[in-house]
């Protein structure tokens, strides 16, 4: 079985660590590089920086940017944010990517996640998927959440995987920045669906929200931004109380 991941989300704004509410009000939450180095010595066993803006402002990912936090991390680290070509991944791994992250590009060019998986192997593409609850449906939606598309959530994760993916980051943008807790259905749903790891995201306030997905699904990652940047739960803090629970954890 693999050991449940907690990861800290830096989502990038003109250089700045920001932190949303269902993907709108955005408020600053501190300096990128500060905050990756302070996730590597709290324990944090993964890292996802995605550059927010990147896709609706049509330009690629801060490459400087994930070069300085590269340097300063060593654990893994998946990047996302305007990525539209094999080339984009070859140049962030250069600097330093283990992993990158896909969405609007992936619904766009499905292929794409294909051509990434075979050059750089399948461990190396995470495709993220944005959903919502709409019409009494899990919908996907692209461009920052921005635009709904016509697919239905369980059956991109199980077409991503089939092209490719090694893993899929899961936001359910209704629980966004909530603190209401992980959208426990659709991740069910999903992680139950494919074969591959499922990162859960979107609405983790306490620790007993990270318990909850990792018994109640398949996940085995835990994602959260505000709660770990503005210091509510300490990643040590939910490491220790999930072993308590008999949570398995790297």
């Amino acid at each position: 079985m693999l050991k449940k991941r907690i990861i800290p989300c830096l989502d990038i704004k003109d250089g700045r660590t920001v932190k949303g509410i269902n993907f709108v009000d955005i408020q600053d939450a501190g300096d990128p590089i500060e905050l990756a180095k302070k996730y590597v010595k709290q324990g944090a066993d993964e890292l996802v920086f995605l550059d927010i803006t990147a896709t609706i402002e049509n330009r690629s990912t801060l490459i400087e940017l994930v070069k300085k936090i590269a340097k300063e991390i060593n654990i893994p680290f998946t990047v996302g944010g305007g990525i539209n070509s094999v080339e984009d991944v070859a140049k962030l791994i250069e600097v330093g990517a283990d992993k990158i992250s896909i969405n609007s590009s992936a619904v766009k060019r499905p292929e794409l996640i294909t051509a990434i998986a075979n050059q750089f192997g399948s461990q190396c593409v995470v495709v993220a998927i944005d959903t919502k609850f709409k019409d009494d449906e899990w919908k996907v939606f692209v461009h920052g959440g921005r635009t709904l598309t016509p697919l239905k959530t369980v059956s991109w994760a199980k077409q991503a995987e089939q092209l490719g993916a090694g893993e899929i980051l899961l936001t359910s943008m209704n629980n966004d920045g909530t603190k209401a807790g992980f959208a426990l259905d659709i991740t069910n749903e999903v992680s139950a669906a494919v074969n591959i790891p499922v990162i859960a995201s979107g609405g983790a306030g306490s620790k007993e929200h990270f318990k909850n997905v990792f018994e109640q699904t398949k996940a085995t990652g835990g994602l959260a931004a505000s709660i770990f940047h503005y210091g509510e739960i300490p990643i040590p803090e939910l490491k220790n109380y999930l072993k308590e629970k008999k949570v398995a954890i790297r």
